[in-house]
């Protein structure tokens, strides 16, 4: 499967494997990792960033391709709805049928409010579940919730906000009871005790997981739980515009059919956005691992409404994406491959990084071994670096690999590759949207009252890089405290008069700036078509 340069470079990863088990690179400083980052990391690059000129966030800059977005025409303006027509009406709209969604949708119910979920593809067709590695909760004997906001407040250059991240590292084991309880299947030891492992930037064992598919089994489990109860769900639906009242809260949705361009109307007494992330952007170029509708939305349908974004010019680039071969160049290899003991190996066979530095410091690595040493392994998409994979079960024993992540040992092995045996190449792959829109410890957002927002389109829980583990956590914690918190405020809540005036505001405020991208937004979905043209 590997070309005749691959083989060589793994002839040389293999003479080298005993010295590198022995002799484990040490982890960087803190002043080598800031120079690590400012030199290689994508965020640092002056050249792919643009300051935004209208809206809350003027004058800060966000990646160039996020910015045209938040700075194009509201395609809702094209569509002219008719406000007085309803097509949906609800106590709670939550817009996203991802894990913050769902979560968000079950709470909401449980307070007794009648809850309509829309999705833009189908429930579950999102993000979390392409979560591979597992989800962090501090509960075990020698691990407690202050260990773990240092670790993610540390791992997120002190950036978080602090209330946020108290409430994500206070509300973790309680969220994994909580899955427990509706279903989730967490790999558990013969005497029921849960297995928890190491993740990048960690500094206690507290990663539980499902095998290497722990998105998918939550996933499963709470779509399941929808789908049981009371709770209105419309699939292949994308909210395009909200809709405020006369006293500017939000007071539902303009919907979009996606496969027939149904312009409908959603009337809720209060909203929350679970939209997911951007990975679909790519960003300067990246490939993704993020699912196909991953295109920003709630970003620009918040901003438009007034809700501030907070550090939105930072993403994530997972250190290790499948780089080879080009049928799933971009796919993720969970990081849990290292925490079991693989390590990151150059063309030279040379172990160049500590196995489990945060992601961003990881890969900055990676991209300074293959464009600033000359040291990646070169392919026809680019470059990578080994994952040297044959390493875990030299070190666990002969099978953990089938047990432990045995869904990387199916995808590698579909193409020939057996990754018992020989190592993967990977190289940073578009992971998460650190930044977002900004809310308050009610997961509402400041400026646009009876507005929630659950999950990755949230800003501030993480800093400026998030850990492993950390949003798998992030979607429950949030999602369930926005759908509480959305679900009391509408037994208080009356329906207003709705309105759209907030969109042709926003639009008149382009043209004074004489901002016109020729482009609409949403996005909705990737342009991958030869005409460019986004639907």
């Amino acid at each position: 499967m590997y070309t005749p340069e691959m083989l060589e470079s793994i002839r040389k990863v293999e003479a080298n494997r005993q010295k590198n088990l022995a002799t484990e690179p040490r982890r960087m400083t803190a002043q080598e990792k800031e120079d690590l980052l400012a030199a290689f990391h994508p965020d640092y690059r002056k050249d792919q960033f643009a300051e935004l000129q209208v809206g809350p966030n003027a004058g800060e800059k966000a990646p160039l391709e996020l910015a045209e977005l938040l700075q194009s025409r509201p395609r809702v303006l094209d569509l002219m709805p008719d406000l007085s027509k309803t097509d949906f009406e609800a106590d709670v709209l939550v817009i996203g049928g991802g894990g913050a969604g769902c979560a968000a949708a079950i709470e909401a119910q449980n307070t007794g409010a009648k809850v309509l979920l829309v999705t833009k593809l189908r429930v579950g067709d999102a993000n979390t579940m392409m979560a591979e590695g597992g989800i962090q909760a501090a509960d075990k004997p020698n691990d407690s919730p202050a260990i773990h906001f240092l670790d993610a407040y540390g791992g997120g250059h002190f950036a978080a906000k602090k209330e946020l991240l108290y409430k994500l590292v206070t509300e973790a084991p309680e969220a994994i009871s909580w899955l427990s309880g509706l279903g989730v299947e967490f790999d558990k030891a013969p005497d029921g005790t849960m297995i928890t492992t190491h993740g990048g930037g960690t500094s206690r064992k507290r990663m539980h997981a499902a095998k290497d598919y722990s998105g998918a089994e939550i996933m499963r489990t709470l779509r399941d739980e929808v789908l049981n109860r009371p709770i209105q769900v419309v699939d292949f639906t994308a909210a395009i515009e909200l809709i405020l009242d006369e006293a500017g809260r939000a007071s539902g949705a303009v919907l979009m059919n996606m496969e027939t361009r149904e312009i409908l109307v959603a009337r809720a007494k209060t909203v929350i956005l679970a939209t997911g992330g951007a990975g679909r952007m790519h960003y300067q170029g990246f490939p993704t691992s993020n699912h196909y509708g991953a295109t920003a939305d709630g970003l620009v349908l918040g901003y438009r409404a007034g809700a501030k974004l907070l550090y939105q010019d930072t993403l994530q680039y997972h250190p290790t994406g499948a780089a080879y071969p080009q049928q799933i160049f971009g796919a993720l290899v969970t990081e849990k491959v290292r925490s079991l003991g693989a390590m990151l190996i150059n063309r030279e066979g040379e172990a160049f990084m500590h196995p489990l530095e945060t992601r961003d410091v990881s890969a900055a690595s990676i991209i300074r071994e293959c464009k600033g040493r000359g040291k990646g392994v070169t392919t026809a998409d680019g470059q990578g670096v080994w994952l040297d994979t044959p390493m875990i079960e030299i070190k666990n024993g002969p099978g953990t690999i089938e047990k432990r992540i045995p869904a990387m040992l199916r995808m590698f092995g579909k193409y020939g590759i057996d990754l018992r045996k020989e190592p993967i190449l990977v190289y940073p792959t578009l992971h998460y949207q650190n930044g977002g829109l900004d809310i308050g410890t009610d997961c509402q957002t400041p400026a646009v009252p009876n507005l929630y927002v659950a999950g990755e389109a949230v800003g501030g829980i993480h800093g400026r890089n998030r850990l492993m583990g950390n949003s798998l956590l992030d979607i429950i914690v949030f999602g369930r405290d926005a759908g509480r918190s959305a679900g009391n405020r509408a037994r208080e809540t009356e329906l207003g008069t709705p309105t759209l005036d907030h969109a042709r505001r926003y639009q008149e405020t382009l043209e004074a700036a004489g901002i016109d991208t020729g482009k609409v937004s949403p996005r909705l979905l990737p342009t991958y078509n030869s005409m460019g043209k986004d639907f």
